[in-house]
């Protein structure tokens, strides 16, 4: 039944892709402009990955045994199948409504796009809680060797492990956008808080003039920067620019050689690593760092050390909901999730001490498409909720896509900074981190 996993992981992608067209339709019905590269990249996806191989691995494989094996299921897959048929047609009315777009006619194409988004989702929904039951119900183990054989040969073109560079627009929109959870391997999915963030606030940290060094290497020379209350700031740069050693610092772990650090009104440069997490600084350490041996669950409450015990339950409770795997393997060994898993545990870890100010170093580093869009996806609700966070990410783009603010490092200094979006669209910084 290998492919019914790789058909839910297809479903999976396409739900976001579903999300995010319905916040493009958003924004274009607030006065932004339509984009063309965008636009043709989801069509080319959809007509290429979603209309040509998914439905078509699924007509002539799954459903068609499916058939020969239950008279019962005739009616759901006739369904399904007009579903695939239509499907083509939905895509070529977007196409049309694209083009009348560009001579002024914009909310047909948001309907359009809606339309589209809705039946998809209803498609996914039906295939999800009627037919893949019923395939594991009637189809025998021959049945299921030919369907696999054909599942297995899957080419994602924007979230597979050869990902195709035309796509890279689509991929960090669908990244930016759609913070729902899907489990991260789980059977269910989590449900995110989808609290509306606070305004931008006062600032809550305010770092002036901070230097680091290792031994006689200077890693920070005299950085200044400042976070506000509620903000998303991305630390963007190369290896060795310094981003993972200034998180260090502003936790405690990496000593201070000058400068200051104000935290919430008050001056804790002096103040020892504990006392900072006991004031709200919590950090998700570059390369995980959870403790194998331990369970998953006890890793969790490592983190709520300093917490009241009479809110712990609550805490724990959220953390499993944005993270369903974790729940389902809380007995377990921490060391034997895979390291998305790990990450996941390495972040809820963090949120169970409630910071004032998480702090997120390299989420994403070593991670496989799918999983990088998990984790940017738990950003953006932690940011949606309103959380203050620093993101030190060698994903520029995703980084400063989804950031209020960016600061540039290279080789311990601050090179750049302004808004994620100006950022994204500075030349140097398209060129020296983007690719582009």
């Amino acid at each position: 039944m290998e492919a019914l996993r790789i058909i839910s992981e297809e479903h999976q992608n396409f739900w976001r892709i579903a999300i995010t067209l319905e916040q493009v339709a958003d924004e274009i019905d607030a006065g932004a402009p339509v984009d063309p590269v965008f636009f043709q990249s989801v069509f080319e996806y959809i007509e290429q990955f979603a209309d040509y191989a998914h439905h078509l691995k699924e007509d002539d494989y799954l459903f068609r045994l499916m058939r020969l094996r239950s008279a019962e299921s005739a009616s759901l897959i006739d369904a399904l199948q007009e579903d695939h048929r239509q499907a083509s047609l939905h895509l070529e009315a977007m196409k049309a409504e694209f083009a009348n777009a560009s001579a002024g006619n914009q909310s047909a194409l948001t309907e359009s796009l809606r339309d589209y988004c809705r039946r998809l989702k209803t498609h996914i929904q039906t295939e999800e809680t009627k037919a893949m039951p019923l395939a594991r119900q009637v189809l025998l183990e021959q049945d299921w060797a030919e369907i696999d054989s054909k599942f297995l040969d899957n080419r994602d073109p924007v979230f597979g492990d050869q990902a195709q560079i035309r796509f890279r627009q689509l991929y960090h929109r669908v990244v930016s956008f759609a913070p729902e959870s899907v489990g991260l391997g789980a059977h269910s999915s989590g449900v995110l808080q989808a609290n509306t963030a606070p305004g931008m606030g006062d600032v809550l940290l305010k770092v002036t003039g901070l230097e680091s060094s290792y031994g006689r290497i200077k890693a920070l020379k005299g950085l200044n920067l400042e976070v506000r209350r509620g903000e998303t700031v991305a630390l963007v740069g190369a290896n060795g620019a310094g981003k993972t050693t200034l998180l260090r610092t502003l936790s405690g772990v990496q000593p201070m050689g000058a400068g200051q650090i104000v935290f919430d009104g008050a001056d804790i440069s002096r103040v020892r690593s504990d006392q900072r997490m006991r004031r709200g600084i919590c950090q998700s350490p570059e390369g995980r760092q959870v403790f194998g041996p331990l369970s998953i669950e006890d890793n969790l409450y490592l983190g709520a050390y300093t917490q009241p015990k009479h809110q712990v339950p609550e805490d724990l409770e959220k953390v499993y909901a944005m993270f369903p795997i974790l729940k389902e393997k809380r007995k377990l060994p921490a060391g034997t999730l895979s390291g998305g898993q790990q990450q996941m545990l390495a972040i809820g870890r963090a949120l169970m001490g409630r910071p004032k100010l998480l702090l997120l170093d390299e989420p994403s580093m070593g991670l496989a498409p799918l999983l990088v869009q998990e984790v940017f996806n738990v950003v953006k609700a932690l940011k949606a909720q309103g959380m203050t966070i620093i993101l030190a990410e060698q994903n520029a783009f995703a980084a400063l896509a989804l950031a209020d603010r960016g600061y540039v490092l290279e080789t311990g200094d601050i090179i750049l900074t302004g808004s994620g979006k100006d950022l994204i669209h500075n030349e140097q910084v398209r060129a020296a981190y983007l690719g582009m």
